[in-house]
């Protein structure tokens, strides 16, 4: 009979923290938690135990650098515990056995569960939120079943390096990249799932994996349903698809994948594929200010257009590189013109789809020596075909290479990626202007890569005040005529701080003005006229601005 020990910092006799339950518990002993939160990290290695909670159980490490637990070897089972983690992962198991059952599981960064190998692991009824990734799973054998996934930058499961791993009516939605991800010969089974809201593809089997889905959706995503690579088999048993690129169904190799009774639709995205090139350029010239910048724009897609007419015409072309650098301070529509440069790209047909992939350094830069070059060899040809538009790539670099050799790492993979891939995915590094200055001093062949700089100026304080009113009209408000002039000195003032967002502090100005009239409006009572809920006052963008 397993022995009960009871966690409770208020009850006598009960021990005041999990770990320190843990320490005394012996082989197969269950620690039953109190309610409350709990803040402490615990480290069990070759031990068996089960962590229970009653209800409204937190054990909250937000604050440490360290996994909230951390096993490896022996038998873990957790049941109805919330545990919170900073940035390292919620659970590390590096070997053993985990159970979780009835758990919300959270991160700041880095992956909210981690497994390796060799192990067994089983979640049921879980909740799986926040990190650069949910669950990653290696070199095990592990079913997840009843669970969500969501809310993570990255991919929401990674099945690689040889796990065999069933993943039964579970969601996953809203994936920075993809939702499942399988490569170097990882074995997903996907059944009964859905998967939506990811900006790269659905599910995504690279690298000789082998993967079987059956009666799965995949919905709203940017990129396929579904994609295998090279090398890859597996079946696809009556699944379905609805909003995604074209084509919903991409085989490297039809002849490796049974298929059957899996529906295909055509894309309903408005990813770039065959736009109008005017088009694009007047959804360029509609934004606020960035004159030098559109021109800048212009001048690339004349000069593309007319390699174009020049090799139809059997006369010679020369290279063109679409690599560029952005350089300007934050909030002057870096991000937004770079994704319609890769749009442009796309309806030119330089490059096949277009996307946008947007990483920052924590995207790039792995936690152990050779883990960035991996990291940024799979960002990159998560990119292939579209744009990689690296945000504040100064900080690959700005340690210094002597104390940031993982920063530099990512730079000289980076580098070598781009001449090996030169027409295959355009990248673009942005920061600010002194900031790339330095940066392309990182790397030899760095500055090379590049075949301009685009400067982006800053917002002038009318420039400012026309961005505020558009937000006004886009979310269907009215501005008291009497704002315009105060907005205007307001900006001017504002501009001039050294750490100024341009746009994002048009943003956040906007954002107050509106919490300052629901403020006003909740203080009169009862509910308001139509007309008065549209309407912001001059108080209101007065109370805003002071």
């Amino acid at each position: 009979m397993s022995r009960t020990l009871l966690v409770s910092p208020d009850r006598p006799g009960a021990y005041p923290s999990i770990g320190a339950a843990v320490l005394d518990a012996p082989d197969d002993a269950v620690v039953s938690i109190a309610p409350g939160v709990y803040r402490e990290t615990i480290d069990l290695a070759d031990r068996s135990v089960t962590l229970t909670g009653d209800d409204d159980v937190v054990i909250d490490a937000t604050t440490a650098h360290a996994p909230v637990l951390r096993t490896s070897g022996g038998r873990l089972t957790l049941r109805n515990v919330t545990i919170r983690a900073g940035d390292a992962p919620a659970i590390q198991l590096d070997g053993g056995t985990l159970r979780a059952e009835r758990c919300v599981l959270s991160a700041g960064f880095g992956p909210v569960v981690q497994v390796t190998g060799p192990a067994e692991v089983a979640v049921s009824h879980c909740q799986v939120s926040g990190g650069e990734h949910g669950l990653v799973l290696e070199d095990c054998t592990a079913r997840v079943e009843h669970t969500t996934v969501t809310g993570v930058s990255a991919d929401g499961v990674i099945v690689r390096l040889g796990a065999t791993v069933v993943l039964h009516d579970c969601q996953l939605t809203d994936c920075g990249r993809r939702g499942v991800y399988a490569y170097q010969y990882g074995r997903p089974t996907i059944d009964t799932c859905e998967v939506s809201g990811t900006s790269e593809a659905g599910i995504l089997i690279a690298y000789d994996s082998t993967a079987v889905l059956r009666h799965t959706v995949v919905r709203d995503v940017a990129g396929p349903a579904v994609a295998y690579g090279r090398r890859c088999r597996g079946e696809v048993v009556s699944c379905r698809w609805e909003n995604t690129a074209e084509p919903a169904l991409e085989l490297a190799e039809p002849e490796l994948v049974a298929v059957t009774g899996a529906e295909q639709s055509r894309v309903t995205t408005d990813e770039p594929a065959g736009a109008d090139v005017e088009s694009l350029l007047a959804e360029l010239d509609a934004m606020v200010g960035l004159a030098s910048v559109k021109d800048e724009v212009r001048s690339l897609i004349d000069e593309i257009q007319v390699n174009e007419w020049r090799r139809r015409a059997g006369l010679p072309t020369g290279s063109l590189s679409h690599h560029l650098v952005f350089a300007g301070a934050p909030g002057t529509g870096k991000t937004t013109v770079a994704r319609i440069y890769g749009k442009l790209l796309a309806a030119l047909g330089v490059l096949p789809k277009g996307q946008f992939n947007e990483v920052a350094r924590r995207d790039l830069v792995g936690q152990y020596l050779g883990h960035t070059a991996e990291k940024t060899t799979m960002v990159f040809e998560g990119a292939t075909g579209g744009v990689l538009f690296v945000d504040e790539a100064y900080t690959l670099s700005r340690a210094g290479a002597e104390n940031d050799s993982f920063g530099q790492e990512a730079i000289d993979t980076l580098v070598k990626l781009m001449e090996d891939h030169r027409d295959e995915a355009a990248v673009i590094v942005a920061g600010y202007s002194d900031e790339m200055l330095r940066f392309m001093d990182a790397n030899p062949g760095l500055a090379s890569r590049f075949s301009k700089t685009v400067d982006f100026e800053n917002y002038s304080p009318d420039e400012l005040t026309l961005i505020v009113q558009r937000m006004v009209a886009a979310q269907e408000y009215d501005l008291d005529d009497g704002a315009e002039p105060l907005l205007h000195r307001h900006f001017a003032v504002a501009s001039q701080a050294a750490n100024f967002g341009n746009a994002r502090d048009a943003r956040r100005l906007f954002d107050r003005v509106r919490k300052a009239q629901s403020q006003r409006l909740r203080r009169l009572g009862g509910m308001p006229a139509v007309s008065e809920l549209r309407t912001l006052r001059l108080d209101d963008v007065t109370a805003a601005v002071s």
